[in-house]
C-alpha cells in the first residue's frame, strides 16, 4: 500500500510539472518542456517550490537579527533629546517606544523582502532572494545613527540617505553604469570588503547588545572578555565582577554550537533552528535566560508575544525620512551605501548566477538588467519602511542547491514571508543572545567566501586587503575600513609606478609578476553594455555599407559579371 501510494503521489507529481510546464506559466519561466526560447534543463515546477521553501527557511533569520541591529539606532524615539543611552535606557516610556520600533522593523523587514523577491523573480526570472543586507544595517546603525540614536546623524536623515542611495541606484543600473564601477575596484579591496563586514558583524555578535555579551568594555584595553549577569555591570556597562558567569551568554554559546554543528552535517535552515532553539527556551518565564524579566516593560512584552498573530502594521518607522542633509557625515554615509551596495549586491548576483550555470561566454547573465533595477529600487521602498538598504542574499545558495533555476523560486520564498508578515510578535521576542550567534556564523561564512581569495603572495596587494579586514571592526566603521584599503592601494601601488616609470622599469619589486590581474583590458570594456551593443551594431552596418559596391553586387559577381561581359564582347557576329 505505502509502495502504491507513493507511486500514485510521484505520478501525480509528474502531471503536476508537465500541465505547469505547457501553460503560460510554464512558458513564462522558461520551464523544461514549456518550448519557450532557451528553456531551463531540468527545471520542475514542484522543484521550484521546495527551492523556494528552503531559501526562505536559511534565511528567515533576517526578520529577527535585522530588527534587533537597527532598533538599536533608537529608530524614532528620540533617545538624545532625552539625555543620551545612560538615561534613556532606564525610562520605561522609551523603552516601550523602541519595543515598537523592533516590532514595526520586524514588519518592514518581512514586507520588503517579500516585495523585492517577488519582482526579482517575475521579472528577472531568477531564483535569487533580496532583503536587507547585513553589514549595511550594522553601518547604518552603529556608524552613521550611533548607538539610540548617540551619533551625529538622525534615524530619519539616514534613510533619507538610503533613499537617495536607491535613486542614484537606479539611475547606474538604468544606464548600465553598475558593472563598470565594480571594474575599477581593485580586485584585493573587493574581495577584503566581505571578509571585513563579516569580521564586523562577528564583533557585533559577542557584544550584548545585539549578541550574546561576551565582549564588554574595558577603560585601559579598551575591550575585554565579559559575559557578567547584568547586576554586575556598571553604568558603563563594564563589568565589575562575575567575569562568564551570565547564563544568557552561556545559552548564546550553546546556540552557536548547534548552529555550527546543523551547518556541518548541511541541514537546511540550521541558523533559523538554533535561533528558535534559544528563543525557545528564553520565553520561559522565571527563569535566569528568560527574555521577559518580572518587570513592566518585561510583562508588556510577554503581552505581545503571547497574541502571536497580528495584522501587519508599522507605527513609527514608515515614512519617517527627514531629507535636511546639511551635514558631511551624511554625505560619506550615502557613497558608502552606494559603494558597499554596489560591490556587495552585483558579487552575490554574479556569484549565484555562475553557480546556478547561468553566466553567458561575455560574463553576465540572463536577467541581469532586470535583476539590477529590482534590487535599486528595492532599497528606495526600503527605505521609505524604514529599513537600510536591502541586496542579494549569499543564502539564495540553499534555494539553488535544491534545483531551483528560475524565478518560481524566488516567488514561493516572497510567499512565505508575506505570511510571516502575520507572525511578527513571534520574530520580535528574538532576544539578542539568540541572534547573536546567527552573527558569528554569518561572519564565518563570509569570510569563508572571500578571505582564501585574496593575493597574499603580493604585498603591495595583501596590505591594503589586510587594512581593509582589520580597520572595520577595530573602529566600528566600515567606511573607514574601505578607505583604509583603498587609500593605502593607491599611497603603495601608484608610488611603486612612479619608481617604474622613472627608472625606465629597472625599479619593480622582484615579486611583480604576483601582482593581481584587475580593471578593463580594452578602450570597449569600460562602455556600459547598451553602448557596446549600439556600436557593435553601428560598426557592423557601416562596414557591410562601406564593403558595398554601387549596385549591389559583390566582388566574386562583379568578377563573374565581368568575366560574363568580356566573352559576349568577343563573340563572332
Amino acid at each position: 500500500m505505502a509502495m502504491f501510494s507513493a507511486s500514485a503521489v510521484a505520478k501525480l507529481l509528474t502531471s503536476l510539472n508537465r500541465k505547469v510546464a505547457y501553460s503560460a506559466v510554464g512558458k513564462y519561466f522558461k520551464l523544461e518542456g514549456s518550448g519557450a526560447v532557451r528553456e531551463r534543463a531540468g527545471t520542475r515546477f514542484t522543484t521550484e517550490l521546495r527551492a523556494g521553501l528552503a531559501t526562505f527557511v536559511t534565511m528567515a533569520y533576517i526578520m529577527a537579527v535585522n530588527a534587533t541591529i537597527i532598533s538599536d539606532s533608537g529608530g524614532t524615539c528620540g533617545c538624545k533629546e532625552l539625555g543620551g543611552p545612560a538615561v534613556c535606557m532606564k525610562d520605561p516610556v522609551y523603552l516601550e517606544c523602541l519595543r515598537e520600533v523592533k516590532q514595526d522593523l520586524v514588519v518592514a523587514t518581512a514586507a520588503i523582502s517579500a516585495i523585492a523577491t517577488f519582482f526579482m523573480g517575475f521579472l528577472a526570472n531568477l531564483p535569487l532572494a533580496i532583503a536587507p543586507g547585513l553589514g549595511l544595517n550594522a553601518y547604518f546603525t552603529y556608524q552613521v545613527v550611533g548607538f539610540q540614536g548617540s551619533g551625529n546623524v538622525s534615524y530619519q536623515t539616514a534613510l533619507a540617505a538610503v533613499f537617495i542611495e536607491g535613486v542614484i541606484f537606479v539611475v547606474l543600473s538604468a544606464v548600465g553604469l553598475r558593472q563598470l564601477i565594480t571594474k575599477f575596484i581593485p580586485m584585493s579591496i573587493k574581495t577584503a570588503s566581505a571578509a571585513g563586514i563579516g569580521l564586523f558583524l562577528t564583533f557585533i555578535g559577542l557584544q550584548s547588545s545585539a549578541g550574546i555579551g561576551l565582549v564588554v568594555g574595558e577603560s585601559s584595553t579598551l575591550v575585554t572578555l565579559g559575559a557578567c549577569p547584568a547586576d554586575l555591570k556598571d553604568e558603563m556597562g563594564h563589568c565589575k565582577s562575575g567575569t562568564m558567569e551570565s547564563p544568557t551568554t552561556w545559552v548564546g554559546i550553546l546556540g552557536f554550537m548547534i548552529i555550527a554543528l546543523l551547518m556541518a552535517f548541511r541541514v537546511k535552515g540550521s541558523i533559523l533552528i538554533g535561533i528558535l532553539f534559544v528563543s525557545g527556551i528564553s520565553w520561559f518565564r522565571n527563569t535566569s535566560i528568560t527574555y521577559f524579566p518580572d518587570t513592566v516593560q518585561g510583562n508588556q512584552m510577554y503581552e505581545d508575544f503571547k497574541s502571536v498573530v497580528s495584522v501587519p502594521r508599522i507605527k513609527h518607522t514608515a515614512g519617517a525620512l527627514d531629507f535636511n542633509l546639511n551635514t558631511g557625515e551624511v554625505w560619506v554615509a550615502l557613497i558608502t551605501f552606494l559603494y558597499v551596495d554596489i560591490l556587495d549586491t552585483t558579487g552575490t548576483m554574479f556569484t549565484m548566477a555562475n553557480y546556478a550555470g547561468f553566466m553567458d561566454e561575455n560574463g553576465d547573465f540572463e536577467g541581469s538588467y532586470a535583476a539590477f533595477l529590482t534590487d535599486a529600487t528595492s532599497c528606495m521602498i526600503g527605505a521609505a519602511l524604514g529599513s537600510s538598504p536591502v541586496t542579494a542574499f549569499i543564502e539564495s545558495g540553499a534555494g539553488l542547491a535544491e534545483g531551483g533555476r528560475t524565478g518560481l523560486t524566488a516567488i514561493t520564498t516572497s510567499f512565505f514571508f508575506i505570511l510571516s508578515l502575520f507572525f511578527s510578535p513571534i520574530f520580535a521576542a528574538f532576544p539578542p543572545w539568540a541572534t547573536g550567534p546567527a552573527l558569528l556564523v554569518i561572519g564565518v561564512l563570509m569570510a569563508q567566501t572571500t578571505i582564501m581569495n585574496i593575493n597574499w603572495k603580493y604585498l603591495p596587494d595583501a596590505i591594503p586587503a589586510f587594512l581593509t579586514i582589520a580597520i572595520m571592526p577595530l573602529t566600528y566603521s566600515i567606511s573607514h575600513g574601505l578607505i583604509a584599503g583603498l587609500g593605502s592601494y593607491i599611497a603603495i601601488n601608484g608610488t611603486l609606478l612612479i619608481l617604474k616609470k622613472v627608472s625606465g622599469g629597472r625599479l619593480v619589486p622582484p615579486d611583480v609578476e604576483n601582482k593581481e590581474d584587475w580593471g578593463p583590458k580594452e578602450p570597449k570594456d569600460i562602455y556600459p553594455f547598451w553602448l557596446s551593443y549600439f556600436m557593435e551594431r553601428y560598426g557592423a552596418t557601416e562596414k557591410k555599407r562601406q564593403n558595398m559596391p554601387v549596385g549591389g553586387f559583390d566582388d566574386d559577381t562583379m568578377h563573374v559579371d565581368e568575366e560574363k561581359g568580356g566573352a559576349e564582347d568577343n563573340k563572332p557576329v
